[in-house]
């Protein structure tokens, strides 16, 4: 569930700003953390590739796993909300951030989250999981 579900470590482009360069490397190393599980290590490595490209997907997700991983459940929300923000149609940023909401006590977010993650991809037996779970509690 928490694996690289979309290869985004192959959707980082290699442009030729150094800068980029470094954050390239930065991502490849909080990745290569978080796979380890070394979760709090991956997030340090992987803020410093998001402060020099702000923008990337493939960041900002693997930052949201790290944290949520490391139980900073609030940063993995913020992390998982910018994806979802940029990337609506993102159904794993989407499951993520509303199991992100569930750890918060956010039933409502986590339910309508998993909800939009359950409507994407009905197949993801996981995804109606964890969505029933929440109908469960509420």
């Amino acid at each position: 569930m928490w694996d690289d579900p979309k290869g985004m470590a192959d959707a980082f482009d290699h442009p030729s700003d150094p800068a980029a360069g470094d954050a390239y490397a930065l991502f490849i190393r909080g990745t290569e953390l978080l796979e380890r599980r070394h979760y709090l290590q991956a997030a340090l490595s992987l803020e410093q590739a998001r402060r020099l490209e702000p923008g990337k997907i493939s960041i900002l997700e693997s930052l949201g796993r790290a944290y949520f991983h490391a139980q900073r459940y609030r940063q993995a929300a913020e992390a998982f909300g910018e994806v979802v923000e940029r990337r609506p149609d993102d159904d794993f940023s989407q499951f993520c951030l509303g199991r992100s909401l569930e750890k918060l006590g956010d039933l409502i977010g986590a339910r309508r989250h998993m909800a939009l993650a359950v409507g994407m991809r009905p197949g993801r037996a996981d995804y109606r999981r964890y969505l029933e779970r929440i109908r469960e509690r509420d």
